[in-house]
């Protein structure tokens, strides 16, 4: 069976690559017959490569071609992508791909139209690499409501925080140890600002909940402003600090976040370490599931991406039902008026602050640390509206807030 690759990066060269290496293993999953990547989508030439030969520039000859069936988007970015996986949709080939971004934007048109040219749009390696996540809450978990998804949604943040934690690094020296080893871009917005794990909490809020929710959507919130007297301060409390995507259904309406988190010692969270992910689903029969493993990497994002190949091929001519609805306006509640925790660390007076913090908020936990300044002092508030919380805090005079810190119990 005739393939297409689009993009021949780290993850498309990945997907070529794996395609070759497990030839006969993937043959025996398709009744003997094999795949073939015929073509490679590529402006760049690679004089040498062992794929030379398969390389073109124009995207029209894979879509024109009928003997191509299965296309894997290894492009990134919306466009192009978005206009080349459509048309290819339209035209009656399967697509799969990994560009989390495209998922999240486009995610329901793009399923939509699978469904109306009755072939697939799948996406594993969107969402946690090679961790398989996705396949197992359409197929595995399908008998659940799902009420809650949660985890730690990206590898690099997660190891500056661990670095953090574990060797007491600074932000600034543990992101530098994170791009040196290539853990992080040498622009790393997208994952210190929480950007990419959010994109990540929308395809699962969307898949568990069937209704499409735009990033733009989700308050988010990243890691640069988490510093060593933050991490100090967790332990103290009895837990470590992690960036955290969460979304949680509630009747008719649903929330989401993407924020650094408390999470206690007796988490499973909390021993997730260095690149790794962990997602976490509930359902209203199974209970709490976990999946966990290296959320990125190019064997391991290509190793899923082939998966979604293989499930196309089996399903030529039919499409496996995966949709969600367009977002509505009201079905997102404002994280204001979610219930939470906070950590919060301050300066002022100590005595007083801390007299009329449990005046305001009730029943506080007070926290500490070693050498810390004398006007310096940290608490953690009882659960209340998030927007709440902070009215009261805000009311507290004579207190210089240095940071608060949402507080959650997974």
């Amino acid at each position: 069976m005739d393939i297409a690759v689009l993009g021949y990066g780290v993850v498309g060269s990945g997907v070529a690559e794996v395609v070759s290496l497990n030839s006969e293993k993937i043959a025996g999953k398709l009744g003997g017959e094999k795949l073939n990547v015929k073509y490679i989508l590529d402006l760049r030439k690679f004089p040498g490569d062992k794929n030379e030969d398969k390389i073109i520039d124009d995207f029209n000859i894979i879509l024109n071609d009928s003997g191509v069936k299965i296309v894997a988007e290894a492009m990134g970015g919306l466009h192009p992508a978005f206009e080349f996986v459509s048309s290819c949709l339209k035209a009656g080939k399967s697509v799969v791909t990994s560009n989390k971004e495209l998922v999240a934007e486009k995610g329901d048109i793009l399923l939509e139209t699978a469904k109306e040219n009755n072939v697939n749009f799948m996406f594993e390696a969107s969402v946690g690499g090679g961790i398989p996540v996705l396949r197992p809450i359409i197929q595995c978990l399908a008998a659940n409501e799902i009420t809650e998804v949660a985890g730690i949604l990206n590898g690099t943040t997660n190891f500056i925080l661990s670095k953090m934690i574990f060797d007491s690094m600074s932000f600034e020296d543990a992101l530098k140890l994170a791009q040196e080893n290539g853990y992080a871009e040498k622009d790393p917005t997208a994952d210190i600002e929480g950007f990419d794990a959010c994109r990540k909490i929308c395809i699962l809020a969307a898949l568990c909940f069937g209704k499409h929710i735009y990033p733009k959507s989700v308050y988010t919130e990243g890691i640069t402003k988490i510093t060593l007297e933050d991490v100090e301060y967790a332990r103290s409390w009895g837990g470590v600090i992690k960036l955290l995507g969460r979304a949680k259904k509630t009747g008719d309406r649903a929330s989401a976040i993407v924020s650094p988190a408390f999470v206690k010692n007796s988490s499973i969270l909390s021993g997730v370490n260095g690149v790794y992910n962990t997602v976490l689903v509930r359902g209203n029969a199974v209970g709490d599931v976990a999946f966990y493993g290296q959320g990125a990497g190019k064997m391991a994002t290509a190793s899923a991406v082939v998966a979604d190949i293989i499930d196309c091929a089996q399903h030529i001519g039919r499409n496996k039902g995966i949709s969600w609805d367009k977002e509505t306006d009201g079905f997102l509640v404002d994280h204001n008026d979610v219930e939470t925790a906070l950590y919060v660390r301050a300066t002022g007076c100590k005595t007083c602050a801390i007299k009329k913090a449990k005046a305001a908020f009730g029943d506080i936990t007070v926290l500490s640390r070693e050498n810390a300044p004398e006007d310096e002092f940290a608490f953690v508030t009882p659960e209340d509206k998030e927007g709440t919380l902070k009215e009261k805090l805000g009311g507290l005079d004579g207190i210089n807030v240095i940071s608060t810190i949402r507080v959650v119990n997974y």
